[in-house]
């Protein structure tokens, strides 16, 4: 549930950069900020599978072997989506009284973080249809809100920013995977 909040102005560099964390640049967009840092989600998640492509066939050529890399690329992830999340509440908890709101549509964060959770639950590579249906999936989730995910809503500060759409993400991510897993097998 969103409460507004005593708006204050923005005071210093911390403030700045927390707000552009926490926007990513497209949550002051009209009509669907939650949608655009979604997308924001999956470009981020094309370019780190272009990344990890690129490195892994670097580590590969330099003599391990695919699981080996495999391995690395889905552990290094994990890492950077954790470090992500941890930033991602930090800045929603730093924004909520500059934008004046304890849940600001502005922040999309909270997006961009649960479509990196979702995607988590394919194998990189899996194809555009499956970055697709997580996509749709995750908004699903993100607006339907099944329990206990709106609730989550209420947690104080960042977390109550951010936690509705990580477990919509965990959600989105079962389906995926669920989906996954019976397409491969037919």
């Amino acid at each position: 549930m969103k409460t507004a909040v005593e708006k204050r102005k923005p005071s210093g560099i911390v403030d700045y950069i927390a707000l552009s964390l926490t926007t990513w640049g497209v949550g002051y967009l009209p009509l669907m900020p939650g949608t655009y840092g979604s997308m924001v989600g999956v470009a981020i998640y094309l370019g780190v599978v272009w990344f990890d492509v690129l490195a892994g066939f670097r580590f590969f050529t330099a003599g391990f072997t695919a699981e080996q890399v495999s391995a690395l690329v889905w552990a290094s992830n994990s890492i950077l989506l954790v470090i992500l999340i941890i930033i991602g509440i930090w800045a929603s908890g730093r924004a909520i009284p500059i934008l004046g709101n304890s849940d600001p549509p502005e922040a999309v964060v909270d997006e961009v973080m649960g479509v990196l959770v979702t995607l988590l639950f394919i194998p990189q590579g899996a194809g555009w249809i499956y970055v697709l249906a997580g996509f749709g999936l995750f908004r699903l989730f993100d607006i339907w809100k099944p329990y206990p995910i709106d609730s989550l809503q209420d947690l104080p500060g960042g977390v109550g920013v951010c936690a509705d759409d990580l477990v919509a993400g965990v959600y989105a991510g079962m389906c995926l995977s669920i989906a996954y897993a019976i397409t491969i097998l037919i």
